[in-house]
């Protein structure tokens, strides 16, 4: 799991540089690693719900459109420009227009971010 971050502005500039490297890769990281059970202990029941709900923002970004710049999507991978192998389902920033989605290409991505994401495709 990779999560987003790295890409992300707030005000034009970078997240990462706001929150600091060592907050990124300590703290939140993990944190979203292992969300699934702390749902679960906090409920005391499954996490299906909160996939559930995510199945559901991500239908509604695609038919509704959305209000950010760009939506993370899972989607195949062929002719990324991320270096990712094609043939995988891959989460991508994504842009939607008449319920078409489009990869974002020319995001920054820094030599850890890259692991990250090798790992994840791996």
């Amino acid at each position: 799991m990779s999560p987003d971050l790295a890409w992300a502005t707030v005000k034009g500039k970078p997240a990462l540089d706001l929150v600091g490297e060592e907050w990124y890769t300590k703290t939140f990281i993990p944190r979203v690693q292992k969300r699934g059970a702390e749902i679960i202990e906090a409920r005391g029941l499954s996490s299906a719900a909160s996939a559930g709900n995510a199945a559901l923002e991500h239908m509604r970004s695609w038919f509704l459109g959305h209000t950010h710049d760009w939506v993370s999507f899972g989607v195949w991978s062929n002719g990324n420009s991320y270096q990712i192998p094609d043939g995988i389902f891959y989460s991508f920033p994504v842009t939607v227009q008449n319920r078409e989605w489009s990869i974002v290409n020319g995001l920054n991505i820094n030599e850890k971010q890259r692991h990250r994401m090798t790992v994840t495709a791996n």
